[in-house]
């Protein structure tokens, strides 16, 4: 009789996407990534689930992480642990689960809420791990919609100097902007128009999708949530939300002038991410490479240029199918538990 595969179904929990992947002896052959506004409520996480519900179908053990307990419908972040655990133990009542806390590895969901300090928000422990598994040294910057995560690698083991998002913003591991949701202003606090630099309405009238649309490197795939005004995903529609954070209409610049505002605000960004890159890489040798994971590789594999290292992908070194490894990797903490988890079974 053949011997049953080993099914494992990763999850990562977010408070603005669900992130789920299936992987089978020991290779991703699903990924999908929903958006899961839990701002809004946990019937969006109930929704996210039952989406996702083909993909962790008959799964031998279901491998979680989370981020969501940031949220701000919870007081605060161990009620937030506690409540998302106990959504997993009432949609996942049977079959074996576990959780992913970090220095702890995987534990299962009782233990779990004792070690809330440890399962917040470590996602980027995960996918870290396995990048020293499969790397051994490395510079691991994940960008996704709304942060990135700069973790040095080194021996085959996470280097990280901070461990919590407080601790991680102190050591520039954790640097709050993402290639999708960001605002504008979070980035830049004006931008040049016409040669005079124009100080930005402090609106959310665009996002940094919007500035990446416009430069014709966003895939739409990636921006699941809705435009800052509620219309249009398209370059039209993306010229007009930001000429309004410059106080101007779309027909004040030509497109190729807003390109070169567009330009500005992702060049920006770039710059915070590489200053807290060059502070996170000190202790790293000069040949060792960035690996790139997230839906913002574009501008990772920028910052490989710009910080003169060799650039990785994560969808190119996970054991993956070819025809998903990109969802595979911009849905990397899930794909990570997932791998991880397998590999302890």
């Amino acid at each position: 009789m053949e011997k049953r595969k080993s099914i494992i179904a990763g999850f990562d929990i977010g408070g603005a996407h669900l992130k789920v992947t299936r992987a089978e002896d020991g290779r991703i052959v699903e990924a999908a990534t929903i958006a899961t506004p839990l701002w809004q409520g946990l019937h969006n996480l109930t929704s996210a689930l039952d989406k996702a519900a083909p993909i962790y179908a008959g799964a031998d053990l279901n491998a979680f992480t989370m981020t969501g307990e940031l949220s701000d419908i919870f007081p605060s972040r161990d009620t937030g642990v506690a409540a998302l655990l106990d959504q997993i133990s009432t949609r996942f009542p049977t079959g074996e689960k576990v959780v992913y806390a970090g220095p702890s590895s995987f534990v299962g969901v009782e233990q779990a809420v004792r070690l809330s300090s440890d399962v917040a928000s470590a996602n980027w422990h995960a996918t870290a791990s396995l990048v020293a598994k499969l790397a051994g040294d490395a510079l691991f910057v994940d960008m996704g919609s709304t942060t990135t995560d700069i973790i040095a690698v080194r021996n085959g083991a996470v280097a990280n100097d901070g461990y919590t998002d407080a601790g991680r913003l102190l050591t520039g591991e954790l640097v709050y902007t993402g290639f999708t949701r960001t605002f504008l202003f979070g980035v830049a606090s004006s931008a040049p128009v016409r040669g005079r630099l124009t100080p930005l309405m402090n609106e959310y009238f665009a996002s940094i999708a919007d500035a990446h649309r416009i430069l014709g490197v966003l895939d739409e795939e990636d921006d699941r949530h809705p435009s800052a005004d509620g219309k249009e995903k398209t370059v039209d529609g993306s010229i007009a939300r930001l000429a309004r954070m410059v106080g101007r209409d779309a027909t004040y610049l030509t497109p190729p002038e807003w390109r070169e505002v567009a330009r500005w605000f992702s060049e920006q960004q770039l710059r915070k991410v590489h200053d807290a890159a060059s502070l996170v890489a000190g202790p790293l040798a000069r040949d060792v490479p960035i690996v790139g994971a997230g839906t913002g590789r574009w501008q990772i594999r920028r910052l490989a240029e710009r910080m003169e290292r060799r650039f990785v992908d994560f969808a190119d070194i996970i054991p993956a199918d070819d025809a998903i490894r990109r969802e595979a990797s911009s849905a990397a903490p899930a794909s990570a538990v997932a791998l991880l988890a397998g590999r302890q079974s």
